[in-house]
């Protein structure tokens, strides 16, 4: 027999605490009225948590109700943004991408340090407080590694003393290859950069900052799960067309990353078309081999394709969702070749592309049966509707299970945008308690 047990009086406190936080988070200021409302609370209750969330420096006034008349009732409450910021950060073979955001997720400021030899330059974006490009010149040696994780971290302070936090409560990194799900290491095997392991290590050696490390094409999933084009979605899977190919998996409304961490590698995975077959050291011959941005192009250039002008690159400022410029200036040159084939109608080259990506999907469809594939990326979202409709007509055909097939809308910045969101979920966590 089950014994039904009521919550306890701090229990219940917490629960009520968490659900007005939850609230006031996704609708921004509301009145005592407005939470009564929503929450179904009595106004004692609302009463007091509202008093222990501004002693706690978690709410506080936010002006006035322009439908209320003046008075207690118009008092408009809302989360003090700053009591905790956040990072996210992109590590690349082409260098690092950042931005630092506020409580709510709201970006604040952004920097790029390129790795490789590029045009420097400094600018103020709309709604940014600050974004900074730097250029740490080769890159190929080891001294110029240390150099470019000195400077990230630099940048990163930077970045955070100009949007006003003194320190960053967490911050979350996003990285090419397997990160272990146990104890959330970075397997380089010795195919990635030395940097990218101590720019991790000269993080997490900075007191009083969480760091959260997750592959990047993880956290384009979380993006695009959350604020993308699988929002409403409780399975679907994300296929990430950038320099390289990856994906991600969502299933039951949980990202799915294995026992490894390696869910999602389908760079190795061996597809017909290719002259040989992958190996465990390398993906030459896997799928990687049909759709890296370096086959893109050259398939691009067998049916006279040559990319013009990028025009139009970056999404809008003042989000995490809008933080992808930086990461974009260093978009795959495949992006602009695909963007150049959808805007002239290459119809006979965006069906060959369609099939290769359609050949990769239907292996994930299969096994997984996610119903819904997005593809993500700089090339997927060049792509657009027009590239994600071909290869929904072609996985129809390669595959029994009905999978519709959609346009990713967070583009290169999705990975900033995951790292962002994964870190305020950790800070909320621990700032407004429960799960």
């Amino acid at each position: 027999m089950t014994t039904a047990r009521t919550a306890t009086p701090s229990t219940a406190r917490a629960i009520n605490d968490r659900l007005a936080l939850d609230l006031l988070l996704e609708r921004g200021p509301l009145t005592a009225s407005d939470l009564r409302t929503l929450t179904g609370l009595s106004r004692p209750t609302v009463a007091d948590l509202l008093e222990r969330l501004q002693r706690s420096g978690l709410v506080a006034h936010a002006g006035e109700s322009a439908a209320l008349r003046r008075g207690p009732n118009a008092r408009l409450y809302g989360l003090v943004a700053d009591r905790a910021h956040l990072a996210g950060i992109d590590i690349r073979s082409t260098g690092v991408s950042l931005v630092v955001a506020d409580l709510t997720g709201r970006t604040l400021g952004t920097a790029t340090i390129a790795a490789a030899d590029s045009d420097a330059g400094t600018g103020v974006e709309a709604g940014v407080a600050t974004s900074v490009k730097e250029d740490i010149g080769d890159g190929a040696g080891a001294a110029d590694g240390d150099l470019l994780v000195k400077r990230t971290v630099e940048a990163l302070l930077a970045t955070a003393a100009e949007a006003g936090a003194e320190e960053l409560h967490t911050v979350a990194v996003g990285a090419p290859g397997l990160v272990d799900p146990m104890t959330g290491t970075l397997n380089n095997s010795g195919k990635l950069p030395e940097w990218h392991t101590k720019l991790l290590a000269a993080l997490r050696s900075r007191p009083g900052t969480e760091v959260i490390l997750e592959n990047e094409v993880n956290l384009a999933g979380i993006a695009e799960h959350r604020i993308g084009a699988a929002q409403g979605r409780r399975d679907f899977a994300l296929i990430w067309l950038g320099h390289g190919v990856g994906a991600s998996v969502v299933l039951d409304g949980r990202l799915r990353r294995g026992a490894s961490g390696g869910t999602g590698e389908i760079g190795f995975l061996p597809v017909p078309g290719t002259i040989r077959l992958p190996d465990s050291k390398k993906c030459d011959g896997g799928f990687h081999s049909m759709v890296s941005s370096a086959a893109i192009c050259e398939l691009a250039a067998r049916h006279g394709i040559a990319a013009g002008p990028v025009d139009g690159v970056g999404a809008g400022a003042g989000s995490a969702a809008g933080s992808a410029s930086a990461t974009e200036e260093q978009e795959p040159a495949a992006a602009a070749v695909v963007r150049r084939a959808v805007e002239t109608g290459a119809d006979d080259f965006l069906d060959e592309l369609a099939l290769r990506i359609a050949l990769g999907a239907s292996a994930i469809c299969v096994v997984l049966d996610p119903g819904c594939v997005v593809l993500g990326g700089e090339i997927g979202q060049a792509g657009g509707p027009e590239l994600a409709d071909r290869v929904e007509r072609h996985l129809s055909r390669l595959s029994p299970l009905a999978t519709e097939v959609r346009a990713g809308t967070a583009g290169g910045g999705a990975v900033l945008s995951g790292a962002v969101l994964t870190a305020g979920d950790a800070a909320r966590r621990e700032l407004f308690g429960g799960e």
